[in-house]
């Protein structure tokens, strides 16, 4: 009785004799507590400056920070583009280079003028304009804070209390020193040109501040009669209209702009036609007359002539409201595409006929005020707003039997990009630089940098091959102003470089409000005298630069406070609207003071959106929050989604999606857990085994691991993030997880805790989990940190001061690959014969099979070589090798279970083990020991065991 009440005691402490895995690195990551208390360790070790002097000395890697808007918190946009940049700012640290992250922020602009004008209300009467640009100033700041937050929880490094900001006033002066290279060049102009005017902001905007949407207008066809001194003409030119009552029609989704017509365009090179009807001859392109006669209810058929728009120059046509001319004009411009053929032409109010008028020395007429109402010279419609005047003007073009058919039209229309409300072609004088000077070195420098995605090069070739002079004026008030001045006597405005460089020496030392609060003496040289009539009394101007020239000049102003930064920036990174928006504007002040591009690469992201592929929105109720990500599941957890998804594309987000990031966060926390737990004992100091000394079967895991290690480092420097991201996770669950961690159980477990088999499972694990922490950092720096402090081994404070692992193209075997190759797949095959047991319920685990393998030729050589591998490879109590002549190259029609490659077929016989089962390890063994001490243990287990004293 004693006897089996001490055997009982022996077998329930068999376990307690296993080397079970063990750390303190939690399974549950609880990261929303975690995170806090890392970045907090982060800040007290002062990490980010151990990383700037780690690395001083090594090649620099200069990402440049786009400067996101400081207004509101960060929303999954900002999330995707910041840790983007993190991504690769940590990578090309950790390769060696020195990376600093000097993040910024855009203060100036339209948005925060408007949120300070709502804040104000009435009482905006009673603030001046330096009032309201501290006003401003503080709204800044106070979104700097909260964004900065923000982006620090999502474990971004960086000289975070140091940033750049637009609203510095070293940037400021550097905005206007960079403002005045331009200058000097001669490349600023001020000039009166048609350009995309808010009536509700009421200030001009650039091609990046305009947004596409849909919007009805109404769609009418109008008729311009031949002026009676050009009767006489037309019939020279085209003899069948001699004599006769001639028009032409045109077609227009603006009627407010007629009353600001000049003339009416004809493409040179395109057929016209004469049609009679009922008012007389109507002339339209020909191709379009059969559309154009269904529109009007008249089939305009049998033409009285045919002629070239050319023949059409220079003739006059009435004016349909008033009693003036329009002169006929040619336009390479003009198309078949819509309307009639001929394009009724207002100089004032786009880009196409401002250049046309310009050609034609027409006069550049816009009647309409900054609020968008007519002024008080026009004619029948004087104080309207023009958007609210169409149906006034189709009234009065009735009236006077001009109208031939009006309908509504459904078509992409600009809007603000802020107030949303549609705006218009406007012109007004407003300072301008000259692109045309700068193309041709633009469209050379775009081939010199390396763009990511590679169309992104053609995307701005586009761009700058047909883009118009930059208009850099704003009529606001919160922003860097154009230190030019206006003269009082002739009105002749002046930006000379002298100007522009004395105010920016005053700006660095008292900021751009000083603009607004100081004698203009202060900014303008003592000599300067207006160059018209010599006069040397000014008045300031109140335009402010273009914030994107603000922006563009950040290449520049970061250097004010960073000056070990240097000059060009090795990368920029932003969303796909940046084409035209902060790249190009960046682009053009690098050409225009440096000549030359100021970044080498340029990478885009496409935009977030939900799991349906629609945009966000508050209304529509589907927007994702970063900040609740973070609150329920952490900020690793938005990381990986960052790294799991094709940012090039859209991207999209949403609670499946989610889900299903959360489970591979789980899956990868889980695997590198019970790696780094089976360490628990291992010091890689005294029991780190050389290469020549591990099993076959860890060599081969740790040649798997050098092929993943090549890959995941071309990926990152190529900046394939979502390759890395399934490379990673292929590699921890299939190689590690469902491979070399199982087979390798009874090593680590079962074996004498010193043994070298165990020892070498235990080396192959240590540069697994060493290296695999430091390539998951970028991607998971929260996770890699923590897990880096439960690695064995005299180590940095934080795997941010590691580097990546290096070398590990010499764990690479190809023949060991190779083989071991088909060592698996024939493991697969196993595999399935033993799920078929287990559904039959005649084993439970695999344990408790023996495997027989019958082969022939090189297939029986590979296998017996390996037989002291192939119980640990099925997870088997044994596994017979029989050399068989008998089984065929390739396998029969009627073959059982098999297995069979280009070299071979192996025959499978799994069944049930025979044999007694080992209380510790599990095994099916011949017999079991009979010594009281260790009775129901097999020899091998009893070999590893300490000596009992057999106490009966």
């Amino acid at each position: 009785m004693k006897f089996e009440l001490q055997f009982l005691l022996l077998m329930a402490n068999w376990k307690d004799t296993l080397n079970l895995p063990r750390t303190a690195f939690p399974m549950k990551a609880g990261l929303q507590t975690i995170e806090p208390k890392v970045l907090a360790r982060w800040e007290e070790i002062n990490l980010y400056e151990q990383i700037r002097t780690k690395r001083s000395g090594s090649p620099k890697f200069l990402l440049h920070d786009g400067p996101p808007y400081a207004n509101g918190q960060i929303h999954i946009g900002h999330a995707l583009n910041k840790i983007l940049k993190d991504f690769i700012v940590k990578a090309r640290t950790m390769s060696g280079f020195d990376a600093p992250y000097v993040p910024g922020w855009d203060c100036h602009g339209l948005p925060i003028e408007l949120k300070v004008d709502k804040k104000f209300g009435r009482k905006k009467r009673e603030k001046n304009v330096s009032d309201f640009r501290r006003a401003c100033r503080a709204y800044a700041e106070k979104h700097v804070e909260l964004q900065r937050k923000d982006f620090k929880r999502l474990g971004i490094l960086g000289t975070w209390e140091m940033p750049y900001l637009t609203m510095n006033y070293g940037y400021q002066a550097t905005i206007l020193r960079k403002l005045g290279v331009f200058v000097e060049k001669g490349l600023v102009y001020k000039g009166k040109k048609p350009v995309h005017w808010c009536i509700h902001c009421q200030t001009a905007l650039a091609e990046a501040e305009v947004e596409y949407d849909a919007h009805t207008t109404p769609s009418i066809y109008v008729e311009f009669p031949l002026a009676t001194e050009s009767v006489s003409a037309i019939g020279t030119r085209v003899p069948e209209l001699n004599g006769k009552n001639v028009s032409v029609l045109i077609w227009t989704t603006t009627p407010w702009t007629l009353p600001a017509n000049l003339a009416v365009a004809f493409n040179p090179e395109l057929n016209y036609a004469a049609y009679l009807h009922a008012n007389g001859i109507v002339i339209v392109a020909e191709s379009l007359a059969t559309s154009i006669g269904e529109k009007i209810g008249h089939i305009l058929k049998n033409p009285l002539a045919r002629f070239k728009g050319r023949e059409m120059e220079g003739l006059r046509f009435r004016h349909p409201i008033y009693e003036r001319n329009s002169e006929a004009v040619l336009a390479d411009y003009v198309s078949l595409e819509q309307g009639t053929g001929i394009v009724h032409t207002a100089p004032g109010h786009g880009t196409d006929d401002y250049h046309t008028g310009m050609r034609y020395n027409l006069d550049i007429y816009a009647p309409v005020g900054p609020a968008g109402h007519f002024t008080d010279d026009v004619e029948l419609f004087a104080g309207m707003r023009v958007l609210d005047a169409n149906t006034k003007v189709e009234e009065a073009l009735e009236a006077r039997d001009r109208l031939w058919h009006r309908e509504l039209l459904d078509h992409s229309y600009p809007h603000c990009w802020r107030c949303y409300n549609p705006i218009i072609f406007l012109a007004t004088a407003q300072w301008f630089i000259s692109v045309d000077q700068l193309r041709k070195q633009a469209l050379h420098a775009i081939e010199q940098v390396e763009w990511f995605p590679k169309w992104g090069e053609e995307r701005m070739r586009g761009m700058l091959t047909t883009r118009p002079d930059w208009c850099i004026s704003r009529q606001r008030s919160w922003g860097v102003p154009i230190p030019a001045v206006r003269c009082v006597e002739c009105h002749e405005s002046i930006l000379t470089a002298s100007l522009v460089q004395q105010t920016a020496e005053v700006f660095d030392h008292y900021g751009a409000d000083a603009w607004y609060e100081r004698d203009l003496s202060d900014f303008t040289p003592p000599d300067l005298a207006c160059p018209t009539c010599n006069a040397r009394d000014f008045e300031p101007e109140q335009d402010i630069l273009d914030v994107w020239f603000d922006s563009g000049s950040s290449h520049e102003g970061v250097m004010h406070d960073h000056p070990e930064l240097g000059w060009p920036l090795t990368l920029y990174l932003e969303g796909s609207d940046q084409y035209r928006g902060w790249f190009h504007s960046s682009l053009l002040v690098g050409l225009g003071t440096k000549r030359e591009a100021p970044f080498k690469q340029v990478i885009t992201h496409g935009f977030v959106v939900d799991e349906v592929g629609l945009k966000m929105s508050k209304s529509v109720g589907n927007v994702v929050k970063p900040q609740d990500i973070i609150n329920q599941s952490g900020a690793d957890v938005l990381r990986l989604w960052v790294a799991m998804v094709d940012y090039r594309e859209e991207v999209r987000i949403g609670n499946e999606i989610m889900a299903r990031v959360i489970e591979a966060y789980r899956k990868i926390r889980n695997t590198m857990r019970i790696l780094v737990a089976n360490l628990y004992d291992f010091d890689p100091n005294l029991d780190l085994l050389s290469l020549d000394r591990l099993h076959e079967i860890d060599l081969y895991a740790l040649a798997r691991y050098g092929e993943t290690t090549s890959k995941i480092l071309r990926s990152y420097d190529h900046y394939e993030f979502q390759s890395i991201s399934h490379t990673l996770n292929s590699f921890l669950t299939v190689d590690l997880s469902a491979f070399y961690i199982d087979v390798s159980k009874d090593r680590l477990y079962t074996l004498e805790a010193q043994s070298e088999s165990r020892r070498s499972a235990q080396t192959a694990i240590y540069i697994i989990i060493d290296g695999l922490t430091r390539l998951l950092a970028p991607l998971l720096p929260i996770t890699a940190d923590e897990l880096w402090r439960h690695i064995p081994g005299d180590r940095a404070d934080s795997v941010h001061l590691a580097d990546f692992p290096t070398d590990t193209s010499s764990y690479i075997n190809h023949e060991l690959l190779v083989r071991w190759g088909r060592l698996l797949a024939l493991r697969e095959a196993v595999n399935v014969e033993l799920e078929r047991l287990r559904q039959k319920k005649i084993v439970g685990t695999s344990l408790e099979a023996s495997v027989s393998l019958r082969a022939n030729g090189t297939t029986a050589e590979l296998l017996e070589r390996h037989q002291n591998d192939l119980a640990m490879l099925f997870i088997t109590s044994k596994v017979e090798v029989i050399r068989d002549v008998s089984v065929p190259s390739s396998p029969a029609a009627d073959e059982g279970p098999h297995w069979f490659d280009e070299n071979g077929v192996v025959l499978i016989d799994v069944r049930k083990a025979t044999g007694v089962k080992c209380q510790r390890c599990w095994r099916y063994v011949d017999s079991l020991s009979s010594k009281p001490s260790y009775v129901g243990l097999c020899n091998r287990c009893i070999d590893v065991m300490p000596e009992i004293t057999n106490t009966e």
